[in-house]
């Protein structure tokens, strides 16, 4: 997993776009951009109906779980995953080495028109991150290994 790379406002402002774009182009309700530990990095969409950050944590381990299962099937990876519901359905895809992509749309919805938007829009995506990893290759920062009970060194003044 690749470190996310250290964002400025600006970075965020253009991914906060594409999932806005997303979002009117497939008809979603929320749409998610995580880093792969589960971590949420920003989203665009109703933030009322669901707990996002409960949703982009198990919704990381459910993607796991399935690069697992693509393992077991001599696969290199499975690049997405949707889980159909009643009510809602979930559409998840790799941006990159260290996010995903999370779209929640009503059920009665087009999963392949979801498919078609969600592929650009990881393209649009992928393409900030890396132009913020270029920025300052080592500014990188793992969510997964931060200590949340002790966040001073993450807030401490380099030197």
């Amino acid at each position: 997993m690749a470190p996310l790379p250290q964002l400025l406002e600006s970075d965020v402002q253009v991914l906060d776009a594409v999932l806005r774009e997303l979002l009117a182009q497939c008809e979603a309700t929320t749409v998610l951009l995580t880093d792969q530990a589960g971590f949420l990095i920003t989203h665009q969409g109703d933030d009322r109906q669901f707990d996002l950050t409960s949703m982009a944590a198990l919704a990381a381990g459910a993607f796991m779980a399935s690069q697992s299962i693509a393992h077991l099937l001599q696969e290199s990876n499975f690049s997405s995953t949707y889980q159909q519901g009643e009510h809602f359905s979930l559409f998840m895809r790799c941006v990159d080495s260290g996010c995903m992509l999370l779209v929640i749309f009503p059920a009665k919805g087009s999963v392949g028109a979801v498919k078609y938007y969600a592929n650009t829009a990881c393209e649009r995506l992928a393409a900030q991150l890396r132009i913020a990893r270029e920025r300052n290759p080592g500014a990188g920062l793992d969510l997964a290994e931060l200590n949340l009970l002790d966040s001073e060194t993450l807030f401490r003044r380099k030197s």
